[in-house]
This record gives structure tokens, sequence and C-alpha cells, in this order.
């Protein structure tokens, strides 16, 4: 069992990674790629919108065709998808390499809990296993900018794709002789249908987002898209609704802290993920720093993050998850706020608390919204709330790219500065998380004062990773 959880916690790790490591090596990346920022919008928001539509099929996949056989080929299809970033002549090659990267993570991520949790049956030892699962999660995370920092200093963005390659390697040998094979004959079938036009739908709308800054935003291909978009995730909702096992049951969102949680939790994925995107880059291209230096210095929000996360729950249970939720919101959003007031000349002892504030913010309002999205539906459905509330954080990361970078793009080329849209998208952020702080606050008062929210909320995994409790072969991110 010990080796299952090696192997388990390294995967995660290495996706995890991942998904911090790229955003130290983007002001290398727009050099010696020649692009701008739509270009390093797609780098991004490429790998995180395939996570984020494929992560609930995922589970399934697991379930239906073997655990062991979804997280080896996650294995390879990740590692392969990191040599083609790395050797990228281009940037559509690398674009593409990072879409199989985000099809890899989607079948790794939630294959490695449910082996994780086949093999330790007894609740107790589950418990702590996942503990470390979710602890590798958090490391991965807060190594992503000082190790992209130094790899690309040191060598080149390239490298911080080919550090996947021996990890890669090590684990599909390792998992090829230690990995026992286990599934699920109750699985349910896979939604072809809803997968297809989730991806479809809100790819059509980041596309429209991202690109429509230098297009024009009333261009026929922007108005398309943005028109496809809408259609296709309407025909989603139509299909979901009807559909006898659909991969998002929309009658969960009947339940007002389901709704809430998961509307709360896009806006802390658009506003986290959004705001990171510019970090490394307000460092590099504002302040004159180099890339190794810009991500030293963005440690402390993911350093904020890893170490007050495990305690988010605890919090939430013990003062009320209403409160501890829309203070956490309220303090993220007064961080954003405070850096989009941060110029060229500040010196750093005046920004990292801001960092900090809003990482402190973010550390207590992820762990508890999971847990209160898994409190809102019955006990056997609780991986699947979990797999749809990192779902839904995932799409406020696409969003929030696209957005951000779309009002970067707008200042710009109203003919101001880069320094003065990375402050204009500081603002938006920070203000759509304090607007989010206030109305989850009113909006579970309401619902406490019918009987619909309790003080104590389950929790306390790190960085919002799913809870511990999670039954095998459900979602993750």
């Amino acid at each position: 069992m010990k080796a299952v959880l090696t192997l388990t916690c390294v995967g995660q790790f290495m996706v995890l990674l991942d998904n911090t490591i790229v955003g130290a090596a983007l002001p290398d990346m727009q050099q010696r790629l020649h692009t701008g920022l739509t270009g390093l919008q797609w780098i991004v928001d490429a790998y995180v919108l395939l996570v984020a539509m494929l992560l609930l099929s995922g589970g399934v996949f697991a379930d239906r065709f073997g655990r062991r056989r979804v997280f080896l080929a996650g294995v390879v299809v990740f590692t392969a998808a990191s040599v083609v970033c790395a050797l990228a002549p281009s940037l559509g090659w690398l674009i593409a390499g990072r879409v199989l990267q985000g099809v890899g993570a989607a079948a790794l991520s939630p294959a490695s809990l449910a082996l994780l949790t086949a093999a330790y049956p007894a609740p107790a030892e589950r418990v702590r296993a996942i503990g470390l699962w979710a602890g590798f999660s958090g490391l991965g995370l807060a190594a992503g900018p000082l190790a992209g920092g130094i790899l690309a200093e040191g060598f080149g963005w390239p490298a911080i794709f080919l550090v996947n390659v021996p990890i890669g390697g090590l684990l599909l040998l390792a998992g090829l002789r230690v990995l026992g094979e286990s599934r699920n004959p109750g699985a349910p079938p896979i939604d072809v249908p809803g997968t297809v036009l989730s991806v479809a739908g809100v790819g059509a709308v980041t596309y429209g987002l991202i690109e429509g800054g230098s297009r024009g935003w009333a261009s026929p291909v922007i108005l398309g898209a943005f028109a496809a978009g809408l259609v296709l995730l309407a025909a989603f909702v139509v299909v979901e609704g009807r559909a006898p096992t659909p991969m998002l049951p929309l009658r969960l969102f009947r339940q007002r802290l389901f709704t809430v949680s998961n509307t709360a939790m896009v806006v802390v994925g658009f506003a986290l993920m959004g705001s990171s995107f510019f970090f490394s880059q307000f460092f590099v291209h504002v302040q004159g720093t180099s890339i190794l230096v810009a991500g030293l210095r963005t440690l402390p929000v993911s350093l904020a993050m890893v170490i007050l996360s495990p305690y988010a729950g605890r919090l939430a249970a013990r003062y009320e998850f209403r409160v501890v939720v829309s203070a956490g919101l309220a303090l993220a959003g007064l961080g954003l706020l405070a850096l989009g007031l941060v110029h060229a000349d500040t010196g750093y002892g005046n920004v990292w608390w801001r960092l900090a504030l809003a990482g402190i913010g973010f550390a207590f309002t992820m762990s508890p919204l999971t847990g209160a999205a898994i409190q809102a539906v019955s006990p056997r459905e609780g991986g699947l709330a979990s797999g749809v509330s990192s779902t839904t954080r995932q799409i406020g990361a696409v969003l929030g790219v696209a957005v951000l970078g779309a009002i970067v793009h707008a200042r710009e080329s109203g003919g101001g500065s880069f320094e003065s849209g990375l402050g204009g998208a500081f603002l938006v952020a920070g203000a759509v998380t304090l607007a989010c702080a206030v109305l989850t606050g009113l909006w579970l008062t309401t619902s406490r004062e019918r009987g619909g929210v309790g003080a104590g909320q389950p929790g306390g995994q790190a960085v919002g990773e799913p809870p511990l409790a999670a039954p095998p072969g459900r979602p993750a991110s």
C-alpha cells in the first residue's frame, strides 16, 4: 500500500506543479516565442480548459476501464505532451502540447485518487493517506514559482516541461510493476454528448474572450464564437437535463448551498488564476526583475495557501462556514485591490503583504467551499460534488485568464501602458471577489435562517483539494 501511496502522491505532485510552474516562465516564453499577451493566455488556458471539462469524465473512465490503466495512460499522455511542449518550434505546437497535457492531467489526477481510496478501505487509514496526497498537491503548487524561475532563468522555458519526463518515466515503470487493477462494475456510462458539448461551448466562449482584443470585439469571427458558445452551452444544459446518467446532474443545483458554494468557487478560480497569470509578468516587465527573482517574489501567495489551507475546515467548523468563507473572500478581494495600486517604483516591502493577504484569503475559502458542496448532497454523491467543485474552480480559472487578459489588452490598445492594464485587471479581480464575499454572506444568511446551513462543515484538506472522505473514482484537480 505504501507503494501505491507514493506513486499516486508523486503523480498528483507532477500535475499540480504544472499548474504554477508555467506562470513563472511566461516572460521567457513571450520573449523567445515572439508572442504577445494573447499567445500567453492560450498557453495557460489550453491546459486549464481541457482539465476543467474532462475532470468529471476522468473519474468515470477510471471506474469503468480500470483505475490502474487510466492512471498509467494519463502518465504516458502527460509525459509525452511535456516533450511536445519542450520541443515546440512555435506557439501553435506549444498550445497543442498543452492541450494534450490537459487530457493527461484529467485522466491522471482522478485515477490517482481512485487508486488511493481503493488501496485504503479502512476509513481512518484512508483519511491519513488522502491527507498526504493533498499535502503533496500543496507542495506542487508552492514549488512551481520557484522551480519555474530557476529552470527558466538557467536553461530557458523548455526546461519547465522537460522536468516532467524523468518523473513520468519513473512513474510508468514503477506503476507497471506495483499497481494492481481495480474498477467499479456499477460505474455509470460515459456521457459523451455532455463532455463534447461542454468542451466546445466553454472553448468557443474562451476563444471569443481571448481573441476579441486583437481581432475586434465586433468582428464576425468573435461574435460568431460567442453565439456558438452560448448555443452549445444551452444544448449542454438541455442534454444534461434529459440524460439518464449525466456528467453534471443539474438537480444538484436545486440545493441553495450547492449552488452558492460552486458559484463562489467560480469566482475563486477567476480571481486567483486570472491574477496569478500576471504576477511574474508584473515583476519582470514592470519592475524589471529577473525571472528567478520574480518567481521568488510570488511565493507569498502559494506559501500562505499551503500553510493555512489545512486549518480552513477546522475554522469553518468552529466559527461557521458562512463567516469563514465570506471573510476569506473579503481578505482575498482586499489583497487584489491593494495589488491594483502598486507601481513600477513600489518597493517589494510594500508588495509582499498584498500577495500574502490574497493568499490567506483564498486559503480560507477553497476547502470550506468544497466541504459545503458535499454537505449539500447525499453521502453517496459526495465524490461527484467534490468533482463539480473542482470543475467550477477550473472553469473560473479559464475565464479569469481570458477576461483579465482582455482588460489588459484593452488598456494597452487604448493608448495606456501594460502597467496601467495590470492595475485595472487586479482592481477588477478584487472588486469581483469582494462582491462575491458580500453576496455569499447574504445568500447563506437567508439560507441559514431557513435551516439550510449548519455551523459545522467538512474540510481541512490542502489547497481546496477533494475532501478526505471522497469515495473512489470521482474527480479531483
